[in-house]
């Protein structure tokens, strides 16, 4: 057994870790993960944490599941891997008939990835072949949101909209249509009390159609986050956003992508957020939560009519040239058929949405204290915004790391969080009970009150 320190040492020597000042982190002492079990995670040193971030968003019924670690072992027993690519396996070709079944209505068809940031590269490049292969060459561009987060690879990024991610990297993207984020520029037309409002709404949209209109001859597809632009504060849509850009894209002949890499899996108190919004997506990109955060695997789904633009005779070239060499991974797929199964088992969407009223009950507490200028939230994702100056909106410097230090509070009070910048996320596995999801917002409003005053 390696010793502890050694570890410690270790991880600071040889792991580069995602989305992380590595020199500020070999500076510090950080958690390092042992074992989980229920909502909670325990490091090298006997330490608990209640997870609260769900494993990056990920965790659906919590660390260490029964049923969960059953179906792996069942299918490692079995076989572990084998191409997708001219060959197929069991459980890939039940968990896409699965899909089909309780996502919305016209998804037909599933193409898997390995993570989200795949799934919606994969999206783009379907999109824009699509009407290539219809012969409609010049639909070559997309439109997408400011402040949007699609993931990390080349694709994804161009449709991305979060410069402190994104900007660096400019000049290998490819050039979109932007818009801006539908909650920030609601909030500048009718304030952040009646922000989400419908007659909002109404007045985002007008300006949403003209540019529509004026462009939609070489669009082929709109894309857009289900809901809430998560990686940017959790920022919700307003009341119908969704709806009204899935009429326009009707309207003016553009595919309308929708990612729900983040929402889906029940995050909504809905399956998927597109079910709680009532749209039907012609892409619709899967992740995180497909297998209750157990193993990587992504997923993006489209309509038939999508599908069949693909077909043709083999010196046509038609087909799809994508893939990756885990696509489909059988482990990984049956994991997800049993993470599906749980949501009936263990009524996982009912406990979802009474904890979803508890946390719209308590976020506005969290208004009360003198640098915290907003509260938001969509389902049980919810973001609480910290400032220095409340009557000003001044921010807190980027390098005080002001989010950070309230997430090393929390530690102390036995909550694991990771704060985007200095807006403090709620997202805990779907499973947290009553008392623990009360203990993680007291321990919140407790950590901010310790390190920005009250």
């Amino acid at each position: 057994m390696v010793e502890k320190e050694l570890l410690k040492q270790w991880d600071k020597e040889y792991f580069w870790h995602p989305f992380t000042q590595m020199k500020v982190y070999r500076e510090e002492d950080n958690v390092i993960v042992e074992r989980g079990e229920g909502n909670y995670i325990y490091d090298i040193f006997g330490n608990k944490y209640l997870d609260g971030v769900s494993s990056l968003w990920c965790n659906v019924h919590g660390h260490n599941h029964p049923k969960l670690n059953q179906a792996i072992c069942n299918q490692v027993s079995k076989i572990s891997h084998f191409t997708t690519l001219g060959a197929s396996n069991v459980p890939a070709i039940l968990l896409a008939k699965k899909l089909t079944e309780i996502t919305p209505e016209g998804l037909n068809k599933v193409f898997y990835s390995e993570d989200g940031s795949e799934a919606m590269e994969i999206a783009i490049k379907i999109a824009y072949h699509y009407w290539h292969n219809r012969g409609f060459k010049e639909k070559n561009k997309f439109i997408t949101l400011n402040e949007a987060y699609h993931g990390d690879t080349i694709g994804s990024v161009s449709v991305g909209g979060i410069n402190i991610f994104h900007e660096k990297y400019r000049p290998l993207l490819f050039d979109v249509y932007k818009l801006p984020s539908p909650y920030l520029k609601a909030v500048e037309i009718a304030g952040r009390e009646k922000a989400l409002e419908y007659e909002t709404t109404k007045k985002l949209i007008e300006e949403v159609e003209e540019f529509v209109f004026q462009h939609h001859q070489t669009v082929a597809g709109f894309v857009l986050e289900a809901g809430v632009q998560g990686a940017a504060g959790i920022l919700p849509f307003p009341k119908g956003y969704l709806k009204e850009i899935e009429r326009i894209c009707r309207e003016y002949n553009i595919l309308m992508i929708v990612d729900e890499v983040a929402t889906g899996f029940g995050k909504t108190g809905e399956m998927f957020a597109s079910i709680k919004e009532n749209v039907k997506p012609d892409i619709m990109a899967l992740g995180k939560g497909i297998t209750g955060g157990y193993l990587p695997l992504a997923a993006t789904l489209t309509t038939d009519e999508i599908f069949n633009a693909f077909l043709g005779e083999f010196g046509e070239a038609k087909h799809f040239y994508h893939g990756h060499t885990y696509t489909g991974n059988p482990v990984a797929c049956n994991v997800a058929l049993a993470n599906i199964d749980l949501f009936e088992e263990e009524k996982t969407l009912e406990n979802v949405r009474k904890n979803i009223e508890i946390l719209e009950k308590r976020l506005p507490e969290f208004l009360e204290l003198n640098h915290v200028i907003d509260v938001r939230n969509y389902g049980i994702m919810a973001g609480v915004e910290l400032v220095k100056d409340k009557k000003s909106k001044e921010p807190y410097p980027y390098g005080e790391r002001t989010g950070f230090k309230v997430a090393k509070a929390m530690m102390k009070r036995g909550v694991w969080v990771r704060p985007l910048g200095d807006v403090m996320v709620i997202m805990p596995p779907l499973s947290i009970k009553e008392d623990e999801l009360n203990y993680f917002l007291d321990a919140l409003k407790e950590s901010i009150v310790e390190v920005c005053g009250n």
